[in-house]
């Protein structure tokens, strides 16, 4: 009987290290795999905005949608005391002077012009300093009345002097009203709505259209 034989040793190595190197491309080929879900959940979790950004966003958004709001009732309620209050310091500003009569009559029209004031919303702080600086002006025209209201019912001899005072404080609320008046024009256009010009007869401004640059 012939001895058998067995395959060469160099076949019997050739075929496990092939064998090894596939399995090892499948692990590397795994690793990587879960390396890049991982990676990917990471990437996810750490580009979503977690539920304390999102509230900030949300409460953002609902501030400035307020704001917007209240910028525009500003600007209505500005116009408006605007033609209520313009008549008082030019007259208190001209001569001949009023009479205790419409003094008088200028009190009750600075005391409606006031009440918008009375209660008002807090808003950010560029349309709270446009209100507060209307509702400076609103008073120092009130001041204005009541000094020259002193003027026309008091002595003869102090006459002058409280006339004098009323005309610096009408001059002081003018200038106020124009401050204020650039503030509000700027906050409309910050928020998309254009110049609003609320400027007193005769103030300087921009020179800009209505409407433009929002």
């Amino acid at each position: 009987m012939s001895r058998r034989t067995g395959r060469p040793s160099y076949l019997l190595s050739a075929s496990p290290p092939r064998r090894r190197r596939l399995s090892w491309l499948a692990v590397v080929a795994a690793i990587g795999l879960v390396v890049a879900l991982v990676g990917g959940g990471i990437g996810y979790a750490v580009g979503r905005p977690d539920a304390t950004e999102s509230t900030v966003a949300d409460l953002r958004r609902a501030e400035a949608k307020r704001d917007t709001q209240q910028i525009t009732e500003l600007t209505a309620t500005a116009r408006r005391l605007r033609e209520e209050i313009a008549p008082v310091l030019d007259a208190l500003r001209a001569e001949p002077a009023a009479d205790a009569r419409q003094a008088r009559e200028w009190q009750q029209t600075l005391r409606r012009a006031a009440e918008p004031f009375a209660n008002p919303p807090s808003g950010t702080t560029a349309t709270n300093v446009a209100r507060g600086g209307l509702r400076g002006a609103v008073e120092q025209t009130s001041l204005a009345v009541e000094s020259y209201l002193l003027a026309v019912t008091g002595p003869p001899a102090q006459r002058a002097a409280l006339t004098a005072l009323a005309k610096r404080q009408a001059d002081q609320a003018a200038a106020a009203w124009s401050v204020a008046a650039t503030q509000l024009d700027q906050v409309n256009v910050d928020a998309g709505h254009g110049h609003q010009h609320v400027y007193l007869e005769g103030d300087q401004h921009d020179g800009a259209e209505e409407g433009t640059g929002g």
